[in-house]
């Protein structure tokens, strides 16, 4: 089987060709692209192989994995890996072949595939997408921001509402989230991706590397400079300052 897969982090994206492996070692990842732009320019061209199957991150830094969809016009079965939550859910298993909400597990994985395997003894038209009425299933949602988060500690696997996190935060090359409790957790999303899942109202991304909360904001006071600094709750480890050139658009985002 060849597959492609389309997902803008680097770390997930290696976890899952590393997964697929392990299910089979004779499934060949003929790419690994991560954007909207990259994934047409490979599809543009000659392919070394034809792929079977597509891994579609929804949430792409340069757009979504729909508009790639629609402006690809491929025909070609698609496993969806997706951040939404259970509010989705019911859409993605009526309207695709099957669905991987991250961070992506052997289990799931292998349920997917086997499923693409039992659907492929059936006409084409059974492997793909509709990707109109899963659109449209998605836009009656009530929520088009993500509600929790799927995160491993240690050997578990524990579901994370946001409402629990106080901030996030970017630290030898890793993303972490810290709970209201303090625990730290790393994550694989980028903050750029991060900060296009959540609420606005709820979370602004203050410097490059915080992405806080409005309810772990303890205080905030003047700065050298134009810079604010940012007292946290529960700490952070190092000094949280709002950049320059956020902090007009920080002081309204506290003000709202």
């Amino acid at each position: 089987m060849n597959v492609v897969i389309i997902e803008d982090e680097k770390r997930t994206a290696q976890r899952l060709e590393s997964l697929l492996l392990q299910y089979d070692p004779t499934i060949r990842v003929l790419a690994k692209l991560p954007s909207v732009a990259k994934s047409l320019a490979w599809f543009a061209k000659p392919t070394p192989a034809e792929p079977d199957l597509l891994f579609l991150d929804i949430h792409l830094d340069d757009g979504s994995g729909f508009q790639f969809l629609e402006q690809a016009g491929l025909t070609l079965p698609v496993i969806f890996t997706t951040a939404f939550d259970q509010y989705a859910i019911q859409a993605f298993q009526t309207n695709s072949i099957d669905y991987l909400l991250k961070p992506i597990g052997a289990a799931e994985l292998a349920r997917a595939i086997d499923k693409f395997n039992r659907l492929r003894a059936l006409p084409q038209r059974a492997l793909l997408p509709d990707l109109t009425a899963l659109m449209q299933s998605l836009k009656q949602m009530q929520s088009p921001y993500k509600d929790r988060f799927m995160v491993s500690i240690g050997t578990k696997i524990r579901s994370l509402p946001v409402s629990e996190i106080a901030y996030f935060f970017y630290e030898d090359k890793a993303t972490w989230l810290t709970t209201r409790d303090g625990q730290r957790i790393s994550i694989d999303y980028s903050l750029e991706k991060l900060d296009t899942l959540l609420d606005s109202r709820q979370f602004f991304r203050i410097n490059r590397a915080f992405l806080v909360s409005l309810d772990a904001i303890l205080t905030v006071h003047t700065y050298s400079g134009s810079k604010l600094k940012v007292i946290l709750q529960p700490p952070a480890r190092q000094d949280v300052l709002v950049s320059g050139e956020r902090v007009a658009d920080f002081k309204e985002w506290l003000g709202k």
